[in-house]
């Protein structure tokens, strides 16, 4: 009995759609989202102050944080970026920024090449959450990748959480987190505001680490960015 189900169950199984996979490392699948220059605007919608040069996004501290002009759920998300060399710096100050997703769970982007920082706040950490398997950083000046599966949370009819997201990202081709729950208790922003506001769809954001004191001029480049949205 159960080996007719199971044969049942194949016979009516959807036949999965076709995706061609990327032609070269700087492309992307069939079914991908390309965000270029043009896809990222400002908080308010705005263009991004961010320049363009030769398919890259060159954003210089004070620009601002930037945002994916389109809002996502679940996705899978490819990133390239190359973060300043600055021999001046350390920790925290050397080459920050951040890939957030739904615009509140940051993928920490540092230069973690030989600078010591806390765990939770190196390159390839769910920052504040989750420390990264490993230290999986190139020297800076390099380019760089995040591959990323996201499943968004799931909320009640009231808007608040009822089933926490799950992130999975390899830095450089590296697994750093493998499919780690987003603690509520740990994102700050849902401190703030009591849950609401955590349903998705959410946009992608890439944060300019600047506005404060003794903040260093820090000019990170992105490239090659796309998204998958998953079904």
């Amino acid at each position: 009995m159960e080996i007719l189900v199971l044969c049942l169950a194949t016979a009516l199984a959807q036949e999965p759609r076709v995706v061609m996979p990327a032609a070269s490392a700087s492309s992307a699948p069939s079914d991908a989202l390309l965000l270029g220059h043009s896809r990222w605007t400002t908080a308010d919608g705005q263009p991004n102050r961010c320049r363009e040069s030769q398919g890259e996004i060159v954003c210089t501290s004070g620009s601002g944080d930037i945002y994916s002009a389109e809002k996502f759920g679940s996705i899978q998300l490819h990133l390239e970026f190359n973060v300043p060399v600055m021999p001046g710096h350390k920790s925290q100050m050397k080459g920050n920024s951040g890939l957030y997703l739904m615009e509140r769970y940051e993928l920490q982007i540092l230069d973690s090449f030989e600078n010591p920082t806390y765990v939770t706040g190196m390159l390839g950490a769910l920052y504040g959450q989750a420390a990264p398997l490993v230290n999986a950083a190139r020297k800076p000046g390099e380019w760089q990748s995040y591959d990323v599966v996201f499943h968004a949370p799931q909320c009640d009819a009231a808007g608040k959480i009822a089933k926490p997201a799950t992130v999975t990202a390899l830095v450089n081709g590296i697994l750093v987190q493998d499919h780690v729950q987003i603690s509520e208790k740990a994102d700050q922003q849902l401190k703030k505001d009591g849950g609401q506001g955590a349903c998705p769809p959410g946009r992608i954001r890439l944060q300019d680490h600047s506005g404060f004191k003794d903040a260093p001029v820090t000019v990170m480049k992105f490239r090659n960015a796309w998204v998958r949205r998953l079904e």
